[in-house]
């Protein structure tokens, strides 16, 4: 059945399949559809969140969710790069299946995706922060879209960057982070402090304050059954930059480095990548006051994931609400004297935190060791809505107990880094600098030692490189699929060229000049 007979079968079969539950009742009226609540971070280090063990930082209300449903203690991102991970993640397939393999990539035409399946079975979809797609309104299935980005092109065709040009203002820390023309210029203290400054914007013009409104507004409007919300927030991706009236919150002196943290860097790691800062710089004491505005961003979505509760809770909608809170990717935060991403496929890089709070009280309180990809929330999240996933999708429904992997596989480095990890092994290959390293994570948790050559490791080798032969297969598609003239959403804030970018390139220029001026860089 191809892609778009079986869309076609799933939109007018979903009704029907609700509706035969009340088969043997005449009155019993059908099931309402869950509601769902995607949550979608960037760069998320899945040990800081209090659910996970972390005891410094304060997410409380990330941890009533996971009070309330089930955490994932073994989740793992299919590619630990922000926009093939997402791809993976709305189509629940894998990047040598969905061809996205770098963050300028458009979705392979014809890829079906969960959200637009939930659109065809008549939910109301809508998303607000960031996509990271090309192009910028990109349609994957979300009738609305009110846009943040922050890589890319996309800054300057969203929604969030022309308030910011209506306010007369500039995200500062951003531009010297992710813009090379500003970062090659950036000012002393953000190379000092590793880009952990507070934000130059208020609070209420923060990307976080603005994605948490968005999310509200669009949450007091559902209706009671039928609608999906993606709530897509740029942080804690760096740069580390917390609105002012949050950096303080945690005294960098008293950070407790996480686990990991090695006194200098190891030759294999420098040799993949030197850093987008320099590993061999990281202190200490500077890596504890990335960690305190770290920390800082992420209590600071928590105030909004708090905010998204209250109003489901008001409306009398959380108990019928499937509520997901992952991140695209982690990050190392220390780990191996590393920071941010774009090396080996270390644990702390390739793990996300992963809470479900399933519709009702279904799997509260509930914490899962089974080995989860990124891959599998597609299924999930279509079977709890009423919906059969394609043939095509390659996760597993996580609420099905006869189903599991016992490997879990990812990709990286331009699908040049390969990864099959089990609960006890871990085995990472370049094929490129033809490396490769294996782990026993029972007796080496933080991945120090390389067995991979030891001879009492021949057959887990063995075992997890098959594992990888059969996962890929034998002919994967390495090409990056690129086509700026995509479809887009067809929405009154989508731009219908772009004609636009060139004025607020120059706006922006003219703003950071000034910046520069007034603080003598």
């Amino acid at each position: 059945m191809t892609d778009l007979t079986r869309r076609q079968f799933v939109a007018t079969t979903a009704a029907a399949a609700i509706a035969n539950a009340s088969i043997g009742n005449a009155n019993a009226q059908p099931a309402p559809r869950p509601n769902v609540l995607f949550i979608l971070v960037d760069q998320h280090r899945f040990d800081c969140i209090g659910a996970y063990g972390n005891e410094q930082i304060r997410t409380p209300a990330i941890d009533r969710l996971a009070q309330d449903g089930t955490r994932y203690t073994n989740s793992f991102c299919a590619y630990p790069v922000c926009t093939p991970s997402r791809y993976s993640i709305w189509s629940g397939r894998y990047v040598h299946e969905h061809g996205g393999w770098s963050n300028h990539c458009t979705l392979k035409p014809g890829t079906a995706t969960w959200p637009a399946l939930l659109r065809e079975a008549g939910y109301q979809t809508a998303a607000a922060g960031k996509m990271h797609f090309t192009p910028t309104y990109l349609d994957v299935g979300f009738q609305r879209m009110t846009l943040s980005e922050q890589d890319g092109e996309g800054r300057w065709d969203d929604d969030y960057h022309r308030l910011l040009l209506e306010r007369d203002t500039i995200d500062v820390n951003d531009l010297e982070d992710q813009r090379k023309e500003y970062r090659e210029h950036a000012r002393p203290e953000y190379w000092e402090t590793f880009g952990a400054l507070a934000s130059n914007l208020p609070e209420e013009l923060h990307s976080t304050t603005w994605t948490g409104d968005r999310a509200v507004e669009a949450l007091d409007q559902w209706t009671d059954s039928g609608n999906l919300f993606v709530a897509s927030f740029v942080k804690p991706h760096h740069p580390f930059d917390p609105p002012q009236s949050w950096a303080d919150r945690h005294d960098p002196a008293g950070m407790k480095l996480l686990s990991g943290w090695t006194d200098s860097c190891f030759a294999h790691d420098l040799q993949l990548q030197t850093g987008y800062f320099p590993h061999e710089k990281l202190s200490e004491s500077a890596l504890k006051r990335v960690m305190a505005y770290y920390y800082a961003t992420i209590e600071h979505i928590d105030l909004q994931v708090n905010r998204m509760v209250e109003v489901l809770k008001r409306k009398g909608l959380y108990e019928n609400t499937l509520i997901v809170y992952t991140s695209d990717h982690g990050e190392y935060m220390g780990y191996h004297h590393m920071l941010l991403k774009g090396n080996w496929m270390y644990d702390p890089l390739i793990k996300v935190p992963l809470i479900i709070k399933y519709p009702g009280a279904t799997q509260a309180g509930q914490v899962s060791d089974r080995m989860v990809s990124n891959v599998d929330l597609a299924p999930t999240i279509l079977r709890q809505c009423g919906l059969a996933p394609l043939d095509t999708m390659r996760g597993l429904d996580l609420m099905d107990s006869a189903a599991g992997r016992s490997v879990v596989c990812a990709e990286g480095s331009g699908a040049a880094q390969l990864m099959a990890r089990t609960a006890t092994r871990k085995l990472l290959v370049h094929e490129g600098k033809k490396l490769a390293f294996l782990y026993d994570l029972d007796k080496d948790p933080l991945e120090t030692v390389n067995v991979h050559d030891d001879p009492a490791y021949a057959e887990d080798v063995a075992v997890l490189r098959q594992a990888l032969v059969e996962w890929r297969g034998p002919n994967p598609n390495l090409d990056t699929v690129l086509n700026e003239q995509a479809p887009q959403i067809d929405q009154p804030n989508v731009r219908p060229d772009l004609s636009h970018r060139d004025a607020m390139i120059a706006y922006t220029r003219e703003k950071m000049e000034a910046f520069y001026k007034a603080n003598s860089v």
